[in-house]
């Protein structure tokens, strides 16, 4: 089995600059959920009442930053596949009923 999974072909790389394009929303609406907390937040009280609505804001981005590069990975490794080009690198096989020489 780890013969097989060394043969594979390579993935392509994710575009760094679609993925920044495509969250680059996402990371200022966070930006200014952490901004907002902590300026919402009273004095006395500046971590206790900032820190939890914060860490959501930044896990929230976590979680799509990273599911956006999975998904543009992905895409990527669709366009690039070739159906034709998998069947090339397969002996041929005689279709049924022809006599093997």
């Amino acid at each position: 089995m780890e013969s097989v999974m060394n043969s594979s072909p390579e993935l392509p790389k994710v575009d760094r600059a679609a993925l920044r394009a495509k969250l680059l929303t996402e990371f200022e609406q966070t930006l200014e959920a952490v901004a907002d907390a902590v300026d919402n937040a009273p004095a006395g009280r500046l971590i206790r009442d900032s820190e939890e609505p914060a860490r959501v804001a930044l896990d929230r981005l976590r979680a799509k930053v990273y599911e956006t590069a999975m998904q543009g990975k992905v895409d990527a490794a669709e366009a690039a596949f070739s159906p034709s080009a998998e069947r090339e690198d397969r002996q041929a096989v005689p279709p049924q009923g022809t006599p093997n020489a």
